[in-house]
């Protein structure tokens, strides 16, 4: 099983064989442990909308279709302490609803538990963006919280 969410980090990480990614409603993080002591010059990534490659040394970590549409101008990848590739997607679609349920198409799924917890922290993130200066971190979120939980719009304030 991945690790469950990092109270600390905010995050809900899912582990694969070359490192692990997770998500925000806005963006997908990837991070790719790679040989210590590797260079920028040894490292080819390409980002697309819908799909990604990269390479390190020559030998193909990852490549596939994206489970969903990024903004391709907004991709960046970094290179941290010569050991960590640190990729950054920015989702088309940035709502609480649109909690990626793997990496790839058809590769990388989030376990169901990872996933429940996923959807559960993007719900969270969205009260929190629609209710500043309310405190969330101590929240639980109970009941229907799938697509995003729901969606109080139409109340009166």
């Amino acid at each position: 099983m991945s690790a469950p969410f990092e109270e600390r980090s905010g995050v809900v990480p899912c582990g694969t064989p070359w490192g692990r990614w997770y998500q925000t409603l806005e963006e997908v993080f990837i991070e790719v442990r790679v040989p210590p002591g590797t260079r920028a010059k040894d490292v080819r990534c390409s980002l697309g909308s819908r799909h990604i490659s990269l390479a390190v040394c020559g030998q193909e970590l990852l490549q596939g279709k994206l489970f969903d549409s990024t903004v391709t101008d907004e991709g960046t990848w970094t290179l941290e302490d010569r050991q960590l590739i640190r990729i950054v997607l920015m989702k088309t679609n940035r709502d609480a609803g649109n909690c990626w349920t793997s990496l790839l198409e058809n590769d990388y799924a989030a376990d169901p538990w990872v996933q429940d917890q996923m959807q559960r922290k993007l719900t969270l993130e969205r009260f929190q963006r629609e209710n500043p200066g309310f405190d969330f971190s101590g929240a639980e979120i109970s009941g229907n919280y799938s697509k995003g939980g729901p969606d109080f719009s139409s109340l009166e304030k």
